[in-house]
């Protein structure tokens, strides 16, 4: 499969308020933050850091029993993380923060 191929892939998203909505409800899932260590000082919503650059070294640390959110500063580094964790290691579990972490600021901050 070729990175065009992966590309078309559709991917399962969640919005905002549907975050804010698991969260305040306490569900158990996993949140993963896959920008930069100096981004991820500046602005967070708590999720455990993974930079896209170390997500195949850190596959272990992905729940594969529960909801995975995986989002950055506007959701393509999280695309290409959950694509390749979907393609490459079988995962069913990833959401796509629709819109990263400028949505949620505007939608729910």
């Amino acid at each position: 499969m070729n990175k065009s191929d992966i590309s078309e892939i559709p991917i399962s998203e969640i919005t905002s308020k549907e975050l804010e909505h698991w969260k305040r409800s306490g569900k158990d899932f996993q949140l993963i933050d896959v920008r930069e260590p100096f981004e991820h000082k500046e602005a967070k919503i708590k999720g455990e850091l993974i930079p896209l650059c170390h997500i195949e070294e850190a596959v272990n640390r992905i729940a594969t029993d529960q909801e995975v959110v995986i989002y950055c500063c506007c959701g393509r580094r999280s695309v290409e993380a959950i694509r390749t964790l979907e393609t490459k290691y079988g995962f069913k579990n990833l959401y796509n923060l629709k819109g990263g972490l400028l949505a949620y600021a505007r939608e729910v901050d």
